[in-house]
């Protein structure tokens, strides 16, 4: 039995479907499933249910009963509710860590993110380079993955500038400056990583960074997200500080909103492998052009968009 933590999440479900198609007995563990069955992402899949809690250490034990792997994905990139970067990137991951010791479970694989150091001053990275430190001094089986920027259908990557452009009429902000580079990878070869790793006993003990096939620069990736909706902007590049009295404001105003100050930070931070592992795992890796991402682009209304920066 091969347990998915976060399951339901953007990553989560891909596994969780490649898991199931190849007929692999998959327990997928949600907090809610109801909540997660309305979002719909495993309808259909063959799997078992478990709802638990990274948060709720005494949740855990039946999610780990009887399983052989654990595949740990559950994190948040932004703060809200409540939920800190401690609590669930960093604690949430000692207790899934503590709870699959305690049942036997040998077998780890850990999500974690590029340019993820327990060091570094941003809290988000601080968190997952933590937790990828106590997985790694676990004692068990582990392995784990440091992707770049993930895309792909529902992404919070793309996405979040497909949600300005009805916003945007005229002019499209470019966030960053040309220092700011990514190596988007898709959410397919990710997952294709996390299953393949379950299989290969030279990966245990390892840590692999994850980058898709080009490097891009944040304009770079913007162009390419209006490309793929068709929509023509005049780009205007923000000044830094600028931005961060823009994104402030939002975090004051809106209860969900698309940017925080601490992502913002991240712009300061090398989103670039130096040691690109993909190949090792997909013979063809997806890059993030128009043509790949205009079929799962959706075109955001503005109360789309409203209704997401307002949280309802």
């Amino acid at each position: 039995m091969f347990l998915v933590t976060g399951a339901s999440g953007y990553l989560g479900s891909y596994i969780i479907r490649r898991l199931a198609d190849a007929g692999r007995p998959t327990r997928a563990m949600v907090r809610s499933r109801a909540f997660a069955q309305k979002e719909g992402r495993l309808a259909g899949l063959n799997i078992e249910w478990v709802e638990a809690d990274v948060t709720r250490p005494e949740s855990l034990t039946d999610a780990m009963r009887g399983v052989e792997a654990v595949i740990h994905t559950v994190a948040i990139a932004i703060e809200k509710g409540g939920r800190s970067y401690e609590d669930i990137n960093y604690q949430g991951t000692v207790n899934i860590v503590e709870a699959a010791k305690a049942a036997g479970v040998r077998r780890f694989v850990y999500i974690s993110q590029l340019g993820a150091n327990a060091s570094l001053p941003y809290r988000f990275l601080a968190s997952k380079g933590k937790a990828e430190d106590y997985v790694k001094a676990s004692g068990l089986e582990w392995t784990a993955f440091q992707p770049s920027v993930i895309w792909g259908p529902e992404d919070e990557f793309a996405n979040s500038f497909a949600r300005l452009i009805p916003l945007t009429p005229l002019i499209f902000p470019i966030v960053g400056d040309e220092t700011a580079r990514f190596q988007p990878i898709w959410v397919e070869d990710v997952a294709s990583c996390a299953i393949q790793s379950l299989d290969d006993r030279d990966t245990i003990g390892q840590a692999f960074q994850l980058g898709g096939p080009e490097i891009l620069t944040l304009e770079e990736i913007e162009r390419r997200t209006l490309q793929a909706l068709g929509a023509k902007r005049i780009m205007i590049r923000f000044p830094m500080p600028l931005l961060r009295f823009f994104v402030a404001l939002m975090e004051i105003l809106l209860p969900n909103p698309p940017v925080t100050r601490s992502l913002l930070e991240l712009l300061a931070v090398s989103n670039v492998t130096t040691a690109n592992a993909i190949d090792r795992f997909v013979s063809q890796p997806r890059p993030f052009t128009a043509e790949n991402v205009a079929p799962y682009m959706r075109q955001f209304r503005v109360k789309d968009t409203l209704a997401q920066f307002l949280g309802r």
